[in-house]
């Protein structure tokens, strides 16, 4: 279960604070300023209007604004205070294409107004234009080089870029030159969770909240840090203030949902799922993890239909944004050729690419596109009329279809999961020396580092030497060790280490094929080893992936595979000792 991207401050998200707003309106109670109006515009009465205008607009009376600013621009079209502040209401209204379009003709009138640059930037951050508010913010800042509201927005922006040292240090500037910047505090806490300075982030969260007590989105975002600290209740205890503070707060009662789903309270879960959507129905977010519970349930009928909506998640790589029709199993494919493109993680590839066979059944010609590692293993997939890596030219084609919505297309339930038809090729190289004379057991202990839930799955190799007392040869299967486990590899002559023989997933299927069991963490080589119908043991965390299912030690998707499961402990010393018992029957049996 994913919790909802966090959700920044008036930077990017109009609606969640206004203080910054009210600073720049500010600008025009100034006395220079005021002189300057009367030197720009065209009668007394319009700057009368404008005064009108900017009180409505500071009282909120958005609605009774706008048409006072736009009295204005009639008599003056060029006005720039009308044009800037109409422009700064129509954000706050969500309407920011016209707002983009109202301060850049205020800033054709005045090109060096940091305040309208700066607000430009929220704007451009907005429409997820962040390279431009860049841009924008750093004139203002050259103009004016004490105008916090400009280190923020370009903080937020940097953020999005991937750039995130940068952001922390630009929002620290904003803070030094406001220390009772609230929005900064929050935004800087965003930026030390991405930095994963997660303890620092909830310090920072707290500021924020110290500096505004009701500050709804910061109680959000901290209760988003515990969760990432394992503080489950505390996360919960923050999303209900966040909620008391803003009655219809999709995002809090969805991150609810998320607390309440790894307290594996369910339904509980369900419901907060069930309140964002009803608070926010294009609540993609909120959508998909409804989805992700559902189907752990088992509840593939509506599960499938649900999990389409990942294609709206702000997060969502656009794999499917292509000018060929979508593809989900209506009308008619004979005769037609469609592509079939992985778009998550490398086991998911490999567990859905089974649905080829199916797709080719209905006469379609089949070209599947696979993350580069799996191109080789997956050249003579069952169904696959051609098989390229993701990146290399694209042959025509009439229809596509994303891997994981073939479940959809084809209406899987759990009775009817297809098999896998995962081939591994021929074995050669170093591993066919392996003893025979003993079982042959590959091990797997750590997955992806930068997947979400890493610290969930991975566990260290040092776990896992309780098994090496078992009677059997043992094949470390990691093709990338990390540096906490790479000196006891090393030190371990009782594990035979191949990585430098494993170049792609081809490698690893082959030595697979010389093995009698695999144990390991849920990774794609988990995936593998299921694929191609090797017993494998698979070692998982108290809430798993959707994929797993709840209750069970077996899997649907994988029939020689078994699973050991963590109790509410989350022990993983409790799991090692089960397999280790398992081994040892598993190897007698083998004599």
């Amino acid at each position: 279960t994913h919790t909802t991207p966090d959700r920044l401050d008036c930077a990017t998200c109009p609606n969640q604070s206004e203080s910054k707003y009210w600073a720049d309106l500010d600008t025009c109670r100034r006395p220079n300023v005021s002189r300057r109006l009367q030197k720009h515009q065209p009668s007394a009465n319009v700057n009368a209007d404008l005064k009108n205008a900017i009180a409505l607009h500071q009282r909120g009376q958005l609605g009774e604004a706008e048409p006072a600013y736009r009295k204005i621009l009639q008599t003056a079209p060029h006005h720039f205070d009308a044009q800037h502040l109409l422009g700064v209401l129509k954000h706050q209204q969500g309407r920011h294409d016209e707002a983009a379009t109202l301060i850049a003709a205020a800033l054709q009138q005045r090109p060096n107004e940091a305040v309208a640059l700066a607000n430009y930037g929220a704007v451009l951050n907005a429409l997820r234009r962040f390279a431009e508010t860049v841009a924008s913010c750093d004139k203002a800042i050259a103009l004016k080089p004490d105008h916090p509201e400009s280190f923020n927005n370009r903080g937020v922006a940097l953020k999005e870029l991937g750039r995130t040292e940068e952001a922390l240090a630009s929002y620290d500037k904003a803070i030094a030159l406001r220390p009772a910047y609230a929005e900064a505090f929050n935004n800087r806490g965003i930026a030390l969770r991405e930095l994963k300075r997660t303890a620092d982030a909830l310090v920072s969260y707290d500021q924020a909240i110290a500096l505004r007590p009701n500050y709804a989105e910061a109680y959000n975002n901290r209760g988003v840090a515990l969760i990432e600290l394992k503080r489950f209740d505390d996360a919960l205890t923050s999303y209900a203030t966040a909620i008391t503070l803003k009655r219809s707060y999709a995002e809090a009662y969805n991150n609810s949902g998320a607390a309440l789903y790894l307290l594996k309270r369910d339904d509980e879960a369900r419901a907060c799922y069930d309140r964002a959507i009803a608070f926010d129905a294009h609540y993609a977010d909120a959508h998909w993890n409804k989805a992700q519970l559902t189907l752990l349930q088992g509840d593939f009928v509506s599960g499938w239909a649900d999990y389409e909506w990942r294609w709206k998640i702000a997060s969502a790589a656009p794999v499917h944004d292509l000018p060929q029709p979508l593809w989900r199993g209506g009308g008619e494919i004979a005769g037609k050729t469609i592509l079939l493109h992985s778009e998550q993680g490398l086991g998911d590839t490999i567990q859905f690419c089974r649905y080829a066979s199916l797709v080719a059944e209905r006469g379609a010609r089949v070209i599947l596109e696979v993350q580069s590692p799996l191109k080789r293993l997956m050249a003579d997939l069952p169904g696959a009329a051609q098989v390229i890596a993701t990146g290399e030219p694209r042959p025509h084609f009439d229809f596509h279809c994303p891997l994981l919505s073939l479940p959809l297309a084809f209406g899987t339930r759990l009775e009817t999961i297809p098999p896998s038809c995962l081939r591994a090729p021929a074995a050669s190289g170093e591993w066919t020396t392996i003893p025979e004379r003993r079982p042959r057991v590959g091990l797997v202990w750590s997955g992806n580092p930068a997947h979400k839930r890493d610290q969930d799955r991975s566990i260290l190799l040092r776990a896992m030497l309780p098994l090496l007392d078992s009677d059997a040869t043992f094949v470390s299967l990691q093709k990338d060790v990390r540096d906490s486990d790479a000196i006891l590899l090393k030190e371990r002559s009782d594990i035979l280490d191949l990585r430098d023989h494993l170049g792609d997933f081809a490698d690893t299927a082959a030595l697979i094929s010389q093995l009698d069991l695999v144990i390991s963490v849920d990774t794609s080589v988990a995936h593998l080893a299921g694929a191609l119908g090797k017993p494998v043991w698979l070692l998982l965390n108290d809430v798993p992936d959707w994929r797993w299912l709840l209750g069970r030690d077996d899997s649907p998707w994988y029939p020689a595979a078994r699973l050991f499961r963590q109790d509410a402990t989350c022990d993983w010393g409790k799991v090692i000792a089960r397999v280790h018992e398992a081994l040892r029957e598993f190897v007698a049996s083998q004599r």
